[in-house]
């Protein structure tokens, strides 16, 4: 059992960044693969990013590439989610989610996802 909890989320004006950050239960951490997904308003939840259980290997929705970066710190047992030039469209519910354990790559839908956290909310202003 894996409990996941975001923090980081807030208002940033266009151009600006946020470091989101979800730290997760569990002393097998390091074994979970780690993603983040978000939700605008009247939309469905989309992948934002994926990293492997070992960190190695990242993916990225062609979206945010090069825009945002997914890390993590197994010893913290956190991942982050960097985010820079953020813009009024990236605005959304962020979700930090955990693959099932030992998985060979990290969530890319929502039908991967074993674990969610409970969301934070970024507001990109005009």
């Amino acid at each position: 059992q894996v409990q996941l909890v975001e923090s980081g989320g807030g208002l940033v004006q266009a151009g600006g960044s946020l470091r989101l950050s979800c730290a997760a239960s569990g002393r097998t951490f390091n074994r979970y693969t780690m993603a983040w997904f978000r939700q605008a308003p009247g939309k469905e939840r989309e992948f934002v990013a994926t990293m492997s259980w070992f960190g190695g290997n990242t993916y990225y929705a062609d979206s945010v590439k090069g825009l945002f970066t997914i890390s993590r710190d197994n010893a913290k047992n956190t991942v982050y989610l960097q985010m820079i030039s953020l813009q009024p469209e990236d605005t959304a519910v962020y979700y930090c989610a955990a693959g099932e354990y030992g998985a060979p790559r990290g969530p890319r839908s929502g039908n991967e996802v074993a674990y969610w956290g409970q969301g934070t909310q970024v507001t990109v202003s005009s």
